[in-house]
């Protein structure tokens, strides 16, 4: 086969040990497009769902995925295996929107910045 064709047999296990989107897949496909094919076959009756593939993370021999990069840029091992499947693992980290109730780093430096000189004012007089 040439390079960037080589095919490649994952199957994906989520945090409570279920396995999906087994399926065989090209060494030059990106982990970003990995990661949207997992996205879409997430099963839907789990706790935890991915909204997007910015939510996940694969990890294959301790090593967290990049997306930009292909599989075979990632140094995933071609057919080392006797059962020839690898199985990565997906860890979800859902984007955490900020809260409107929350103040901004900015806003705390303008009322620590308030406290600070109040506190200068009590001490001078």
């Amino acid at each position: 086969m040439g390079e960037g064709k080589e095919l490649i047999e994952l199957k994906f296990r989520i945090y409570d040990g279920t396995d999906i989107a087994h399926s065989t897949y090209a060494s030059s496909m990106t982990v970003a497009t990995v990661k949207q094919k997992i996205v879409a076959e997430w099963p839907q009756d789990k706790t935890v769902i991915p909204k997007s593939i910015n939510d996940l993370k694969l990890i294959h021999a301790g090593r967290v995925l990049e997306n930009n990069k292909s599989l075979a840029d990632s140094r995933i091992t071609f057919g080392d295996l006797p059962a020839g499947v690898i199985t990565m693992h997906v860890v979800v980290q859902p984007t955490i929107t900020k809260n409107k109730t929350e103040k901004s780093k900015e806003d705390m430096q303008k009322l620590n910045s308030c406290r600070y000189e109040t506190w200068i004012f009590l001490v001078r007089f």
